[in-house]
């Protein structure tokens, strides 16, 4: 597995720890099970992983230039990453640092791009 498939696969992992962190703080999660509304929200953040448009190459939500969540959804992701990231580091702190590392990589618009480099990305 390329590192590029390992980091969205860390990145999808990040995002249940935050959702898990979050959900068992803010609801009845005693056994360790996402309530409905937090699953939700998680499939919908994985849904549009799988949809970004950089693809391998995607940069931190943060640092992105095209904002794929829809308005609620995105306030919903910064409530969450609020509460839930400065606990990752001390639960979970190889994610959190792999994602503040992440924080760092540069990103041009897609439309910046020529044809031949959206082909590239496309066929890696």
């Amino acid at each position: 597995m390329r590192s590029e498939k390992k980091r969205l696969a860390r990145e999808q992992a990040t995002m249940t720890k935050m959702v898990g962190i979050y959900c068992s703080a803010h609801h009845d999660n005693s056994h360790h099970i996402l309530c409905a509304a937090c699953q939700e929200f998680l499939d919908y953040a994985e849904l549009r992983l799988q949809k970004c448009p950089y693809g391998e190459d995607k940069p931190t939500c943060a640092n992105c230039p095209i904002h794929c969540y829809k308005p609620a959804r995105k306030a919903q992701a910064s409530q969450i990453m609020r509460y839930a990231g400065p606990r990752m580091l001390l639960r979970h702190p190889l994610l959190a640092i792999a994602h503040q590392l992440d924080n760092f990589r540069k990103v041009r618009h897609p439309r910046e791009s020529t044809r031949e480099q959206r082909m590239q990305s496309r066929k890696k």
